[in-house]
């Protein structure tokens, strides 16, 4: 062959590999097979289709371009050395051997009969390779790192192993091209191989070979770093949640238990019927574990919670009016979210009133949105108490700053908290969350009477 038509082979070549590695890729049952640690049968044959079809997809691609500059070659463009390699390393001895013997078959039926024991040994030895090199450590090989070799000697002089698996896959694709080469020459005719008698162009030939699997490395090592960073977001955010769960919990039991004390040596019975009501609170507490809940159940859980403090205060001196959007029941809400903020106007805002006082429930729906409103006529916060009126991220207690991180953490910029209190005149907290529908759907009448309950 022309040693033009070796080079133009050899562009054609890094190019394929480029495209066929991104558009396999986007593929998320590609992903799903290629990153996986450990791999079933069924997986690892489905994952040899993927590699034999796009290396023969790789073959059909480049015909065109072999047709438009007038060369007669079936095998333009051919990956089968480079995707063998690959397969093997990533995913053992089977799988290697496996693509070789599917790849052999177009060389094979053209009368190649030395294709098939050469990819086979191909895939065999990238095989074993694979059970020497941890299966992380292979994404990250590039010949690059290897430039100074002085350095590297100087580097790796003083430790028992002066060879690491990436000189050693190096060293297996040069040796490997270099024998698939060789019995192309000896044996004319019973493999496809490229071949050069310039010294140069036989040296980019074997450089392809390295450059092929170096850039399909690199563009999947991408994508795996991308779900491994995504991976390891979900899991902080799982984290960050059950931290500010956690301590919601011990919050919410300290100031009921109070509540429940004060009780205790004048009115035994009355504290008894608080605690059986407590322990209903504190199982539905340990036996739920979402994160959301519909709105309907959350107002359920601070009926529960003003069933005690109602006791606490005196029917007379603490009032809850509620007025809610039938509609908006079914909506999903961060679990607990309401009762912090009930407990905060309580605790902050009536407690210290003589007269007690009356808190208002508020849903509605508007524009894709939830709106809530929890107001309560109480002495109101001081200036200094808010931190960031307008946005509402901040205030005093563990209430209302939980409350602002957890709608920061679930729903970034698209949830708004705004708070407006003035002082001798009560609060309001105004939450403006996303709509999110939950799989089921209660009948709104059930919920009617209670809507509209005073206390």
């Amino acid at each position: 062959m022309e040693q033009r038509l070796i080079l133009i082979n050899l562009l054609v070549k890094l190019g394929l590999a480029a495209a066929l590695a991104s558009a396999l890729v986007r593929s998320v049952e590609f992903k799903s097979l290629l990153f996986r640690e450990e791999r079933t049968l069924k997986q690892r044959i489905y994952l040899v289709l993927w590699f034999a079809v796009s290396a023969w997809i790789g073959i059909h691609l480049a015909l065109g371009v072999w047709i438009r500059i007038g060369a007669e070659s079936s095998f333009a463009g051919d990956l089968s050395f480079e995707t063998i390699l690959l397969l093997g390393v990533i995913a053992g001895r089977f799988t290697g051997i496996l693509c070789g013997a599917l790849l052999a078959l177009p060389a094979a039926w053209q009368g190649q009969w030395a294709a098939l024991p050469l990819n086979v040994l191909i895939g065999f030895v990238a095989g074993q390779l694979h059970s020497m090199v941890p299966s992380h450590e292979i994404w990250s090989f590039s010949p690059f790192n290897y430039f100074s070799i002085y350095r590297w000697f100087r580097r790796q002089f003083p430790k028992p192993r002066p060879f690491d698996w990436q000189i050693i896959f190096l060293l297996t694709i040069l040796v490997l091209r270099f024998a698939h080469t060789e019995f192309s020459k000896l044996v004319p005719g019973a493999t496809y191989g490229l071949e050069s008698r310039n010294i140069w162009v036989e040296a980019l030939i074997y450089a392809s070979s390295v450059l092929v699997i170096v850039i399909e490395l690199k563009i999947w090592n991408s994508v795996r770093i991308q779900i491994k960073l995504e991976e390891q977001e979900r899991l902080l955010l799982h984290a960050r949640m059950e931290a500010l769960q956690n301590q919601i919990n011990p919050h919410f039991l300290f100031n009921t238990l109070n509540s429940v004390s004060s009780l205790v040596r004048f009115a035994p019975d009355t504290a008894r019927e608080l605690i059986i009501k407590l322990a209903s609170i504190l199982r539905r507490l340990l036996n739920s574990s979402d994160a959301f809940v519909p709105l309907r159940e959350e107002l359920e859980f601070i009926d529960n919670y003003l069933d005690i403090e109602v006791v606490r205060f005196g029917r007379d001196k603490l009032r809850v009016i509620k007025e809610l959007d039938t509609s908006s029941l079914d909506t999903m809400i961060p679990s607990m979210l309401l009762q912090l903020l009930v407990e905060n106007s309580i605790k902050h805002g009536l407690s210290s009133k003589i007269d007690g006082g009356s808190i208002y429930l508020r849903s509605r729906l508007t524009n894709s949105h939830l709106i809530m409103e929890i107001e309560d006529d109480g002495v109101g916060m001081g200036a200094a108490n808010l931190l960031e009126q307008p946005t509402g991220l901040g205030g005093t207690g563990i209430g209302i700053a939980n409350v602002a991180e957890r709608l920061k953490v679930l729903y970034g910029e698209t949830a708004r908290m705004t708070i407006d209190s003035h002082e001798g005149k009560g609060t309001l907290v105004r939450l403006r969350v996303p709509v999110l529908q939950s799989d089921y759907a209660t009948p709104a009448v059930v919920y009617e009477e209670r809507s509209s309950t005073r206390r």
